[in-house]
C-alpha cells in the first residue's frame, strides 16, 4: 500500500511511521539565487550593511531545518543529528546547498528543501535593498539515503 496523507476517508492526517525500520538516513537539497552583479560583490566583499550575508543565512538556514514539522503541516518532528550548509558561486549566482541528518523512521528530505529555501529567502532579504531582480529559483533535492527505498541520486546532479 502506497503512503498517502489522506485516510480512508479523504481527510488529510499524518502518515504513521511507527512500524518503519529506524535507519540512518540523509538528504541533500540545492537553492541558487540569482543575484545582480552589485549585490553579489556586496556579498562577497562583505560590504552588505545589515551584516554577514552568509553567515545569518547559514544560521537561517538551520534553524528551518529544525522547525520544518512546524510549518510544513503533515511533516513528523524529527530529531536532527547533523545540518550543514555551504555557499559556492557561479559568476553573480550563488547555490546554497543543505545537508540534514537523522536517525529515524522517516527521511529528512523536506529539512533539507526548507533549510535552503530558507537560506536563500534570509539572503534575499538581506541584500534586496541593493538590487531590484533577484531571483530565487532550481530548489530541489539532490540525494537521499536510508530507508525502505534507500539511495537516490537526482539526474545531473554533482556526485556528493
Amino acid at each position: 500500500m502506497p503512503i498517502t496523507h489522506l485516510d480512508d476517508e479523504g481527510r488529510a492526517h499524518m502518515v504513521d511511521v511507527s512500524d518503519k525500520p529506524v535507519t540512518a538516513r540523509e538528504a541533500i537539497a540545492q537553492a541558487t539565487v540569482h543575484l545582480g552583479p552589485v549585490a553579489a560583490k556586496a556579498v562577497r566583499d562583505g560590504a552588505v550593511k545589515k551584516g554577514d550575508v552568509l553567515a545569518v543565512a547559514q544560521v537561517a538556514g538551520v534553524m528551518a531545518a529544525k522547525s520544518t514539522s512546524t510549518i510544513i503541516p503533515l511533516c513528523h518532528p524529527l530529531p536532527l543529528s547533523g545540518v550543514a550548509l555551504r555557499f559556492t558561486w557561479e559568476g553573480d549566482d550563488l547555490n546554497v546547498v543543505a545537508t540534514v541528518r537523522t536517525t529515524g523512521q522517516t527521511g529528512v528530505e523536506m529539512e533539507a528543501l526548507t533549510a535552503v529555501t530558507v537560506a536563500a529567502l534570509t539572503v534575499y532579504d538581506m541584500v534586496k535593498a541593493l538590487e531590484r531582480g533577484i531571483r530565487i529559483g532550481n530548489v530541489g533535492l539532490l540525494h537521499k539515503s536510508g530507508g525502505q527505498t534507500g539511495d537516490w541520486h537526482a539526474a545531473g546532479a554533482p556526485n556528493l
